[in-house]
């Protein structure tokens, strides 16, 4: 601990629920994320695509976000419990249609959007790394508010500190101990701040038209750095790997993969 000075702490409540209709039963702020993420892409697609920077109007954006959220909600569904409860689905494997119970990994997610870009690309004979550079600059406003809904959920809280902003979050197993509010610094990193680096570099850079996937690999590479120092912060939710959170450890393979992507993309001048 560092010494900083003794104020009243920050206590919890859950909130999960924008609107409540009954008992676990209501409009959530987690779905709320997710919808107002997809939302804000197709949005930006049809702005991309008004301005001459994107090849697909409105029924190829409407297709492309079918393939957009299957991918995520089966990647990220699926990838909860192959990388953070692995052996779940064997012995119940009833547990992966139990959504209100929760269970969402990013890094699932990620893999789900891959393969539908995959797809998606192979039906529209696009170029998969154009394709992608799209994509990724528009998904982490969808990452920040989906972290600002673990937030009113109480979930995924921070390791234990005396900084004068810290969280009591007795109610959803925290604890009576003072923790970084963990959710809010990847909301931040992780979702906004690294959304607003991608539109600059979307509108102000000729990255996507000249170095096709460039911006794939940035967004892999800074997410990862992002990930891995609010890990930092992070409550564990899952046992260590070789001494690194799971989330520490699924990012080394994204970082290293932006890095290849940037490195073979940087000399494609224009190439798809």
């Amino acid at each position: 601990m560092l010494g900083w000075p003794v104020i009243a702490q920050w206590v919890h409540t859950p909130h999960p629920f924008l609107i409540r209709f009954g008992e676990g039963f209501g409009l959530r702020y987690y779905g709320l994320a997710y919808l107002l993420g997809f939302v804000a892409a197709a949005w930006l697609l049809h702005r991309y695509e008004r301005a001459g920077r994107s090849p697909f109007a409105l029924p190829a954006i409407s297709d492309l976000m079918t393939y957009l959220i299957a991918g995520v909600l089966l990647g990220g569904r699926l990838g909860y419990f192959l990388l953070y409860q692995p052996g779940t689905l064997l012995t119940e494997p009833l547990a992966f249609f139990r959504v209100w119970e929760g269970g969402m990994a990013s890094h699932g997610g990620f893999l789900g959007v891959v393969v539908a870009l995959i797809l998606f690309a192979r039906r529209s004979q696009t170029s998969f790394f154009l394709l992608s550079d799209l994509i990724v600059s528009t998904g982490a406003l969808g990452l920040g508010l989906g972290r600002l809904a673990n937030y009113l959920n109480g979930e995924l809280w921070g390791k234990a500190t005396d900084v004068p902003w810290a969280v009591i979050f007795l109610q959803t197993g925290g604890g009576n101990v003072p923790r970084h509010p963990s959710q809010l610094y990847e909301a931040a990193l992780e979702g906004f701040l690294l959304f607003a680096y991608l539109q600059w570099r979307f509108w102000r850079s000729p990255a996507v038209r000249t170095q096709p996937g460039r911006l794939t690999g940035e967004f892999l590479l800074a997410y990862a750095l992002a990930r891995v120092v609010c890990e930092a912060f992070r409550e564990p939710d899952a046992g260590l790997i070789l001494g690194l959170s799971r989330g520490m450890f699924y990012s080394l393979f994204m970082a290293v993969s932006g890095l290849a992507i940037i490195a073979t993309r940087g000399r494609s001048q224009g190439k798809t």
